[in-house]
Parts: C-alpha cells; sequence; structure tokens
C-alpha cells in the first residue's frame, strides 16, 4: 500500500519549529532536517512555508535570530525561542494535546 503524503494542518508548523528550536538555536534547513528526521520522514517541510513561519514568528517576538556559519562554514540565519516564544510553545502544546485526544476519541470510537 502507498504511503500517503501527510500535509501539515494549518497552525501545526508554528508549534513543530518552537519545538525544534527549544533546545538551542537552528538555522532553517536544520529546523526543517530535524522535523523530517524526528517524523521518521512522515512530515517535510516544504522551504517557503518555513520561511514563512519563521517570519511570522519573528514578527510577533516568538523567535530571535542572528547570522552565524554553519557546520559547513556558510553563513546562516540562527532562530532562537525567546520568552514569549517559550510561553507559545507551552500554549501551543496544550492546545494540540487537546486537540489530538480528541480526534483520537473520535476515530477509536466502535
Amino acid at each position: 500500500m502507498p504511503r500517503e503524503d501527510l500535509q501539515l494542518l494549518q497552525g501545526t508548523l508554528d508549534v513543530l519549529v518552537l519545538k525544534t528550536v527549544s533546545w538551542g538555536p537552528r538555522h532553517g534547513y536544520e529546523i526543517a532536517q530535524w522535523i523530517k528526521a524526528t517524523t521518521d520522514a512522515e512530515l517535510q517541510v516544504e522551504d517557503r512555508a518555513l520561511y514563512v513561519s519563521l517570519h511570522r514568528m519573528e514578527e510577533r517576538g516568538w523567535l530571535a535570530c542572528a547570522w552565524g556559519l554553519t557546520e559547513k562554514n556558510r553563513k546562516a540565519k540562527y532562530y532562537e525561542l525567546t520568552a514569549e516564544g517559550r510561553r507559545q510553545l507551552a500554549t501551543k502544546t496544550d492546545t494540540w494535546s487537546r486537540y489530538a485526544a480528541a480526534v483520537f476519541k473520535v476515530l477509536q470510537t466502535a
């Protein structure tokens, strides 16, 4: 049976990105690769969607950024959580957990 592509639901990407940078600064490619690896390639983030999300969260004050060099000595913008970003991660994690639990209640009904 072929595997269906899983599309990220609206609002999901932000919480995934916030979680990804919760352990420290990462650049965009690292963020996308971590999400892909952590989900066993079930979720793959498109570049455009990722950078729209990163810029939106930066404008909202959830992420701070600074230029740095990658492990391959390339210039990249590194993103990290702000205090407000940590609050948003906690709020969004709670909301997503409640949402997922409610969906599973419906799906597991005999």
